[in-house]
């Protein structure tokens, strides 16, 4: 019996170190996500698989329904990788938790600017004096339309603004003339609909970092070098292309990282 547990304690010892623990990695998709915990893990996992298989560690997904529960797992380290929406919350991943950039998706982000069909809004100089709809003040894409309005001289402070919970209230109020003009986010169903029935568009911002993915201070720079050669080409596979279109994203950018770091000064955030 004794020669049975030493052999068994020689060949844990014997296994590789990363297969002591899984890692694990918080997903958010901010307040438009409209998925449980089970369908998360469907969505997602394909990608804890490529960056797990890169640095040959087990990676499993945990759903973030609520932002407080994603800047607690960011504080504490509890997520070894975060990727999330809306962006602000991985930037201060890195300005304030000790993570470190790998990637964000693609496209970038934007702050759409649309109008009513009938509200004679063509351009940005038509703005100012107008009724402005925008999702609720402490909204990211609110605080995305407010720093790019005010970099083109409209301060919203001063404008006459009616705030909505959500960014489909945007168009509703829009449609049914309680509104002028209003911001929506270009990755959002409410813009690509707008867009696609041909109605105003009055200005698209600067892009900014969409969706971004962040490793936690335990991932060593090796690894994360792994993790980005293993994410930059994804493009290449037809096993990988699908993951990303499981995800609803084009291909990950490992060359963003300066403009999210810069993020949240842009925004006027602490």
């Amino acid at each position: 019996m004794k020669k049975v547990w030493l052999l068994a304690a020689a060949l844990c010892c014997a296994l590789p170190a990363w297969a002591a623990q899984d890692l694990v990695m918080g997903v958010s998709e901010g307040t438009s996500g409209g998925l449980d915990h089970a369908q998360v893990i469907i969505k997602y996992q394909g990608l804890a698989d490529v960056i797990g298989r890169s640095i040959k560690r087990k990676v499993n997904v945990v759903f973030a329904r609520e932002f407080a529960q994603l800047e607690d797992g960011m504080k504490t380290h509890r997520f070894d990788f975060v990727i999330a929406r809306p962006s602000d919350y991985p930037a201060r991943g890195l300005l304030q938790y000790g993570y470190k950039f790998l990637a964000s998706a693609k496209p970038d982000g934007q702050c759409i600017i649309i109008a009513r069909k009938d509200s004679g809004i063509r351009t940005v100089a038509d703005l100012k004096g107008k009724r402005f709809v925008m999702p609720e003040p402490a909204a990211y894409m609110t605080k995305f339309c407010r720093a790019e309005l005010r970099d083109l001289g409209v301060d919203l402070a001063r404008e006459n603004v009616q705030y909505v919970r959500e960014q489909g209230a945007v168009a509703f109020y829009l449609d049914n003339k309680f509104g002028d003009v209003g911001g929506v986010a270009s990755y959002s169903g409410v813009s690509k609909k707008w867009i696609k029935d041909g109605l105003p568009v009055v200005h698209r911002s600067r892009t900014q970092p969409y969706f971004p993915l962040i490793a936690g201070p335990d991932i060593t720079e090796p690894q994360r070098a792994e993790i980005r050669k293993a994410l930059a080409a994804m493009t290449e596979s037809p096993a990988d292309q699908a993951v990303l279109k499981t995800v609803g994203i084009e291909a990950f950018d490992t060359e963003s990282e300066p403009r999210l770091r810069a993020l949240l000064d842009w925004l006027g955030a602490p």
